[in-house]
């Protein structure tokens, strides 16, 4: 007779493969990708060592589960902002100011989702989101060309611009070797930083300067 796994099998392993999910974000949030050993989320979410690699795969799948809810969240908040009242510059702009006043409120986390060094699972779930958002974007630019509140341009390429232009930006400040990144988020020392950076972007994005 063949082995039928019970509903109580069933609930057992979900909630050890999210107790793993758990503690490898909070090691994440604490110190990065680099933060997150599989000894220590194997003791922090109470299960064996092997029992992880019976959820995922590898670390690296492991990671970039992680990454996928992660910057799941990121995403649908830029979608969240584009979709909110306004012309397409002012639903451009409150997107683009929502995702680094986000990034910045969060350093560390911010550091592991945009640059840090990362396998290359995790480096692949990086350039698929990175598409995402300039999907998102590229259709708010062609929604403001339709509209009149854009010139004329590729938008395709000005939304690449845009998910670029942002990500470099923040490089530095989010950066665990720049002694002030914590102090930007906590100090809210941040917003001359968040407004240079949302008025070069709005800047490329309409010609128009400030």
């Amino acid at each position: 007779m063949p082995y039928r796994e019970t509903e109580k099998m069933r609930n057992r392993k979900a909630q050890a493969r999210r107790r793993i999910i758990e503690c490898t974000q909070q090691c994440i949030a604490e110190g990065g990708f680099r933060n997150a050993r599989v000894t220590s989320i194997a003791e922090g979410s109470g299960v064996a060592t092997g029992t992880i690699y019976r959820h995922f795969e590898s670390k690296e799948d492991l990671f970039a589960e992680i990454f996928r809810i992660a910057t799941q969240i990121e995403v649908d908040k830029v979608a969240e902002a584009l979709a909110s009242e306004g012309n397409a510059v002012l639903r451009l702009e409150r997107a683009l100011r929502q995702f680094a006043v986000r990034a910045l409120r969060s350093p560390t986390v911010a550091w592991a989702l945009i640059a840090e060094p990362v396998d290359p699972k995790v480096e692949e779930e990086r350039l698929k989101f990175r598409r995402a958002y300039a999907e998102l974007l590229e259709s708010a630019i062609e929604q403001g060309m339709a509209e009149g509140s854009l010139p004329q341009q590729q938008a395709s390429r000005s939304s690449a611009c845009l998910v670029g232009a942002i990500a470099e930006s923040l490089v530095g400040p989010l950066s665990p070797s720049v002694a002030n990144a914590q102090s930007l988020a906590s100090n809210n020392d941040s917003q001359p930083l968040v407004d240079s950076i949302i008025c070069f972007c709005m800047q490329g994005l309409t010609g128009n300067r400030r």
